[in-house]
C-alpha cells in the first residue's frame, strides 16, 4: 500500500483516528483506574457490552469453519475462491474477541490461570481452551497467504500435508464453543427472560451462526469488489455470481431451520404466551426476528434476489443485524427484568469496542489490499487437477476411437 495513500486524509479517514486515538485512551483509563470506574458493570451485572460483542464476533466468525469444512473436507471446490477471505474474517473476529476478554478480566494479569489451573466441569474452560486452539488453527490455515506473498514454497508444501487434519481439528473447535457461548445462559433459568431461554440455547447459537458467518462473508465481498479498481494495487475480486448465490442459500436453510426450531421450542414448552405480552423485551424480540430472520427468508426465497448483488448486500446486513440483537438481547436486554436495573455501557466501554472494531475493519482491508485474500477462480491446484482429468479424457476418448 503506497504510504500517501494512507496519509491522504477522507472522511472515515478522520473518523477512524478519531475512534481509535479516544479508544486508546479508554483503554489507558480502563487498566490504570480500574472495571469499577470506568464501565457501569456491578454486582447484579457482571456482564455487559464487552460479553455481548464476544458474541458478536465469534458468531461472525462462524463461515471460517463452514467454508472451509465445504471444501476441504467435503470437497465442494466450488466456492474455494471464499476461503481465505473467511479465515481472514474468522482469525480478525476471534483477535477482537479475545482482546475484549482482556480488558473484561477484571484482573487480565491473571489470563494465563486457565493454561494451567484446569477444570474440567466448566463451560468457561472449555470456551477458553477452544478458542485458543481454534485461533492456532486460523493462523495455520492463513499462514500459506502470507508465505505465497513472500515465495516461501517449502512451508506451504508442509502445510498442505497437514491441512485436512488441521480443518478437522478447526471444524470441532469452533462448533463446540460456538454452542458453548449459548450453554453459558442455561445456568440461569430464571433470570434470563423466557423469550430468549431454552434449554436449546446451544442449538439456536450454532445454526445462527452459521447463517450469520455466511452472510458476513457476502458483505465484505461486496464492500471490497466495490472499492476495487484496476488502477489502485487491489488483488482480484471478482467473485463469480454463483459462488455468492450458492452461499446466500446456505443463508437461507439455516435461517428457516433455526425459525423452525425456535418454533417449536415457544410450542412446546408453553412459551406462546411471552409473544403477546406487551414489554420491551417482546418488542426487542419481534425486532430480532423480523429483521434478522423474517425478511431475509422471504427475499432470498426468490432466485432473482439471490441472483443480485444489491439485494445480497442487503439480505446479508439483515442477517448480521439479527445476530447482532440476538446476542445483545441475550447477554444483556433478557437480563434487565431479572436484575432490576437498567444497564447502559458507559464512554470507555463503548470506545474501546469501536477501536477494535474499526482496528479490525482497517487490518482486514490492508491485508486484502496486499496479499492474495479474494480470488476470482479456484486454486492453482484444483485447476492443475482439473486439466489433469480433462487431459485423461481426451486421451481415453482417442484411444476408443
Amino acid at each position: 500500500m503506497n504510504i500517501k495513500e494512507i496519509l491522504k486524509p477522507t472522511f472515515w479517514k478522520v473518523v477512524s483516528v478519531i475512534i481509535v486515538t479516544t479508544g486508546l485512551f479508554s483503554t489507558y483509563f480502563r487498566f490504570s483506574l480500574g472495571l469499577g470506574a470506568t464501565t457501569n458493570l456491578h454486582d447484579s451485572v457482571p456482564w455487559g457490552l464487552w460479553i455481548g460483542f464476544d458474541f458478536i464476533g465469534v458468531g461472525l466468525a462462524a463461515a471460517g469453519f463452514t467454508i472451509a469444512a465445504t471444501v476441504h473436507i467435503f470437497n465442494i471446490h466450488k466456492y474455494e475462491p471464499l476461503v481465505r477471505p473467511a479465515i481472514l474474517t474468522a482469525f480478525l473476529g476471534y483477535s477482537v474477541v479475545v482482546c475484549l476478554l482482556l480488558v473484561d478480566l477484571g484482573r487480565p494479569e491473571n489470563f494465563w490461570h486457565p493454561l494451567v489451573m484446569w477444570n474440567i466441569h466448566s463451560v468457561m474452560f472449555e470456551i477458553t481452551w477452544c478458542i485458543i486452539c481454534y485461533s492456532t488453527v486460523l493462523l495455520l490455515e492463513f499462514a500459506p497467504v502470507v508465505l505465497e506473498k513472500f515465495n516461501l514454497r517449502a512451508p506451504i508444501k508442509y502445510l498442505k500435508i497437514i491441512s485436512i487434519p488441521v480443518v478437522i481439528a478447526g471444524v470441532l473447535f469452533s462448533t463446540l464453543h460456538q454452542s458453548s457461548f449459548g450453554s453459558l445462559y442455561l445456568i440461569v433459568p430464571g433470570k434470563l427472560h423466557q423469550l430468549w431461554y431454552s434449554s436449546l440455547l446451544p442449538e439456536h447459537f450454532f445454526i445462527s451462526c452459521v447463517a450469520a458467518g455466511l452472510s458476513m462473508i457476502i458483505f465484505e465481498s461486496y464492500l471490497i469488489a466495490r472499492s476495487c479498481t484496476k488502477d489502485n494495487g487491489f488483488c482480484n475480486t471478482g467473485l463469480k455470481m454463483n459462488i455468492l448465490s450458492g452461499a446466500s442459500f446456505a443463508v437461507w436453510i439455516a435461517l428457516i431451520v433455526g425459525l423452525l426450531l425456535k418454533i417449536y421450542d415457544f410450542a412446546s414448552n408453553d412459551k406462546l404466551i411471552y409473544l403477546i405480552i406487551p414489554s420491551m423485551e417482546t418488542s426487542l424480540f419481534y425486532l430480532e426476528i423480523i429483521i434478522g430472520t423474517i425478511f431475509p427468508i422471504y427475499l432470498l426465497s426468490y432466485k432473482k434476489f439471490r441472483n443480485d448483488k444489491k439485494w445480497l448486500y442487503i439480505v446479508s446486513i439483515c442477517v448480521i443485524s439479527g445476530l447482532i440483537l440476538n446476542r445483545l438481547n441475550v447477554s444483556i436486554t433478557g437480563l434487565v427484568s431479572s436484575s432490576e436495573i437498567n444497564y447502559f455501557p458507559s464512554f470507555d466501554e463503548i470506545s474501546i469496542t469501536m477501536m477494535l472494531v474499526v482496528l479490525a475493519i482497517f487490518a482486514f482491508r490492508l491485508i486484502a489490499k496486499n496479499f492474495s485474500v479474494f480470488l476470482s477462480e479456484v486454486s492453482e491446484e484444483t485447476e492443475s487437477k482439473n486439466s489433469a482429468n480433462q487431459s485423461k479424457q481426451i486421451i481415453l476418448s482417442e484411444q476408443y476411437e
